[in-house]
């Protein structure tokens, strides 16, 4: 492959529609890219462009007035051909453009950083940017919170230049290829020399052969995006002592509350608790939206539940409220503080069989962790499209295999697809993970290991697989094994049958667009070995985003509604009139159509159930 072609995005334009319907779970998947917008054209050769000569160079200057005190994080340079949205949103996941890191480590107000080809880069090192016409913009991540480092409170970005790459002399340069870190251990050896503001250029002007590196100044800052609040969503704030702890640092968990619509005309009534965890890349600003005008309507006869709304967004990814050597202890701090201080707060129905879990996506994986590591603490979970949970099929790799399998090749050669529309790859494991690896926090594979792995002698996450090979380490893999739900299951069956009874419901499309039905269908069958009365249900047809017709939202909201009533009748009463609800709130009567794949229906394939 030539450095153009390496060049060139992963997806052609086929993958828009998949791009596309993805943008309608937005904020509720794993996978979901930030920016899976149509390209309005891409960027033209332009008489006003800044020339910069190859092998181009880029100083990148945090000004006095954008910081008081030295920052540690991570810089990046994004390059977009595009025009739309800022180059800072990307990278879009399945029509990937260049961008480099650089991890910078106290970095002085009035000093720069050289960006060459000692940052790390995708698809390739700075050098080998093929000529052309890009927008570039450079973006200094150093928030604690946030997984897209364009979201970031207080996290400073330049103005967008466009420059044209010219042909010039080949870069010598040697690439160093270490591709994560972290700002509590940063890589020196990865950034290039500072130097103080005085020495090179920021007022942006050319950069022609022979001339100095071009200046991005760091003057702008993400700023923070309020909650909506209103008389039905109410924003929920709590700093957490164990997290706290943790991370030698105050650590605020974050929560949205949607209360149901009859709350305030009955003020002597209790709710049942249903929280909502949202996908990877997922924020409660999002989540929120589809809320702004009131819950959704509720049938008659049915329960009103108090929604809790959760991201678990971080700034490796997504946490899935799992205890972890990385993340800290996010599923105990949840269960031991967030949970009771809601129950403290508003009206619920403060028992374990009035709370009940929901998800999709990484949000799925959560929500089914959460009701087998704590199951007395819930009363059931409905999971849709987990991530993995079974990980002798880790996106169709076992992770178990002797000899190791590779993450990037079949045993024939082939190259592992990660992602595919109906029944087309259209995503590549190699190809995702080095783009994944660039980021570093807050990549979808990075935030695997955060959770799952151990720590390294660097303090980081262990990696579960050899980055030039693919192949699986089977050490780490070990480790992963405590957080294997179909294995926590099957090794703590005895214990945990009586807890689980009637609260297991997982929901699957046969064609999930990230390939994590395999892993279902064999939690499904030692679910059965096992005699569990849970229900599995394959979708057939479905894809990741398709799978949540209003059909199975409808069916699932019934299931909840009889769980609540068997142990709280007083929970289903009559409601008020609901109020009106946008476009965006969840649908009561199923849609006519379904956005990806084969109609979704209920003719499943496994369904467990007695």
């Amino acid at each position: 492959m030539n450095e153009t072609h390496a060049y060139r995005a992963v997806g052609r334009c086929r993958l828009m529609a998949v791009a596309l319907r993805l943008m309608l779970l937005a904020g509720t998947m794993p996978m979901a890219a930030l920016a899976l917008g149509m390209p309005k054209a891409a960027a033209r050769a332009d008489d006003s462009a800044i020339v910069v000569a190859s092998p181009p160079t880029f100083r990148v200057v945090l000004p006095r007035s954008s910081a008081e005190r030295p920052i540690s994080g991570r810089l990046y340079l994004f390059f977009s051909q595009r025009t739309g949205r800022e180059p800072r949103f990307g990278p879009n996941w399945f029509r990937p453009e260049p961008f480099f890191r650089v991890d910078v480590s106290a970095m002085a107000p009035g000093s720069s950083q050289l960006v060459d080809d000692r940052a790390a880069g995708f698809p390739d090192v700075l050098s080998k940017l093929p000529p052309g016409t890009y927008r570039v913009q450079a973006l200094l991540d150093h928030d604690f919170y946030y997984q897209h480092h364009a979201l970031g409170p207080g996290n400073l970005y330049s103005e967008v230049k466009t420059v044209r790459i010219v042909a010039g002399p080949s870069s010598t340069a040697t690439a160093d290829r270490r591709s994560d870190d972290d700002s509590r251990n940063p890589q020196p050896a990865e950034t290039g020399p500072s130097t103080t503001e005085t020495n090179s250029p920021a007022d942006g002007s050319s950069s022609s052969p022979g001339q100095s590196p071009l200046s991005l100044v760091l003057d702008r800052v993400v700023q923070p995006r309020p909650l909506p609040q209103n008389r039905w969503l109410h924003p929920v704030q709590l700093r957490s002592e164990r997290l706290s702890q943790f991370h030698q640092r105050d650590v605020i968990m974050r929560a949205m509350v949607v209360l149901p619509a009859s709350y305030e005309h009955a003020p002597d009534r209790r709710y049942p608790v249903l929280y909502v965890i949202g996908g990877f890349g997922s924020t409660l600003e999002r989540m929120a939206r589809r809320y702004r005008n009131g819950p959704p309507p509720v049938a008659e006869g049915q329960a009103e539940f108090i929604r809790v709304l959760l991201s678990g967004n971080c700034k490796w990814g997504h946490h899935v409220y799992a205890d972890s050597a990385t993340n800290g202890p996010r599923g105990t701090a949840f269960v031991q503080e967030m949970v009771p201080h809601i129950d403290q707060t508003f009206r619920t129905i403060a028992q374990p069989t009035a709370r009940l879990l929901t998800g999709h996506s990484s949000g799925g994986w959560a929500s089914l962790w959460l009701q087998v590591r704590y199951p007395r603490h819930f009363g059931g979970v409905w999971s849709t499209a987990p991530d993995p949970v079974d990980f002798r099929d880790f996106q169709q790799v076992n992770l178990y295999a002797d000899p190791p399998q590779s993450l990037y090749f079949d045993p024939a050669g082939h190259r592992r697809p990660l992602a595919r529309q109906g029944e087309e790859p259209v995503l590549w494991y190699q190809d995702f993970a080095r783009m994944d690896d660039v980021l570093g926090r807050g990549g979808q594979l990075r935030s695997f290991e955060a959770v799952f792995s151990p720590l390294d002698d660097r303090g980081l996450p262990k990696r579960l697989w050899n980055r030039t090979t693919g192949r699986i380490d089977p050490h780490v893999a070990q480790a992963w094994q405590k957080y294997d739900i179909r294995l926590r299951i099957q090794r703590h069956w005895p214990k945990l049958e009586p807890h689980l009874r009637g609260k297991l419901h997982i929901y699957m499309g046969t064609l999930d667009t990230f390939y994590l039905d395999g892993a279902v269908r064999l939690l499904a069958h030692t679910l059965q070995q096992l005699g569990s009365d849970a229900e599995v249900r394959m979708i057939e047809g479905a894809s990741h985003s398709s799978l949540l017709s209003g059909e199975l939202v409808s069916h699932i909201r019934r299931q909840m509604s009889d769980t609540v009533a068997r142990h709280h009748p007083e929970a289903v009463a009559p409601v008020a009139p609901a109020p009106a609800t946008d476009p965006a709130a969840e649908p009561v009567q199923p849609p006519k159509a379904h956005t990806q794949g084969k109609p979704a229906s209920h003719r499943s394939t496994i369904v467990i159930s007695r």
